[in-house]
């Protein structure tokens, strides 16, 4: 009888693992880590297929650019096949849909947007340059379908480019030094802080809410409004001190950020995000938003 021999099982990523984790000892989280997991599951596969971007890095146009204070991506430069992205984002927002995260009404008002020629196009190159290139946005006029708000737009937007701005971030932070940017936005794409982290050196790092790129600022600083005053910047922790919460009374803003002295592993953006939910409440509950 011949031998039946059986595929190994492909190892979970970590972050799915510590996402199941937190599953196991937080179950009133079980439906973000659920959605979650979804979410990134998706990414990651679409992420495998995105080529490598080519991306101007010139010694002399990065110092201009820093000087400037202007992101370093234009959207020319984002590897993205629009037959792809259409896919990618029909799929993003039936993940949403599914965890009840979009409601039915904008679903299908945005599922027919993808569907209806070149329609999506001008809304995803608006998203991008309100962060990346202000200056381009005036010259744009997309008005939005009927049934589609801006925010669940921007929301699947978000998510739905993550793979693609990811490429471009692990191909930049691999051959630019970014450690000369000073700014509170991100020095590739211009996206807000998402998250940060507290390294074992004692410094802190920003991590984009659109492509996941990293770089320093100031921990006594706000990465909203650029306040310093330590008498209108408060803080508080998780119980276990792995996580902290910085607002500031100026902006009345947040953020969130794990604390790598104490973890004892990387930051993990899609399952500390979720870990880190309580603390939202708690910052929302002081009057803070995100």
């Amino acid at each position: 009888m011949p031998e039946i021999r059986t595929r190994p099982t492909r190892a979970e990523p970590r972050e799915v693992l510590e996402l199941k984790r937190i599953k196991t000892v937080q179950p009133e989280l079980a439906p973000a880590v659920d959605l979650q997991i979804a979410l990134f599951d998706l990414q990651r596969r679409v992420q495998a297929r995105v080529p490598m971007p080519s991306i101007e890095v010139a010694p002399e146009w990065l110092k201009r650019q820093h000087e400037a204070a202007r992101p370093l991506l234009r959207f020319e430069d984002i590897p993205l096949d629009w037959t792809d992205f259409r896919l990618v984002f029909r799929q993003t927002a039936d993940v949403l849909r599914r965890f009840e995260a979009l409601e039915a009404p904008e679903y299908h008002a945005i599922q027919a947007m993808s569907r209806d020629g070149h329609a999506l196009e001008p809304h995803v190159v608006r998203w991008f340059n309100e962060a990346a290139a202000p200056e381009r946005v005036k010259t744009l006029d997309v008005p939005l379908p009927p049934g589609i708000s801006t925010p669940s737009l921007d929301q699947v937007l978000t998510l739905a480019m993550r793979p693609f701005l990811e490429r471009c971030a692990e191909m930049v932070q691999q051959r630019v030094d970014l450690s000369t940017w000073s700014h509170p936005n991100c020095p590739l794409c211009g996206g807000e802080p998402e998250f940060g982290v507290h390294t074992s050196a004692g410094d802190r790092l920003l991590i984009c809410g659109r492509c996941t790129a990293r770089w320093g600022f100031d921990r006594h600083t706000c990465p909203f409004c650029r306040n310093a005053d330590r008498e209108l910047l408060h803080s508080f922790t998780s119980r276990d001190a792995l996580y902290r919460v910085d607002a500031c009374d100026v902006c009345r803003r947040y953020i969130k950020s794990y604390d790598a002295r104490r973890g004892g592993r990387p930051v993990m953006l899609a399952a500390d995000s979720v870990a880190t939910l309580t603390l939202d409440a708690a910052a929302m509950q002081r009057g803070y938003r995100g």
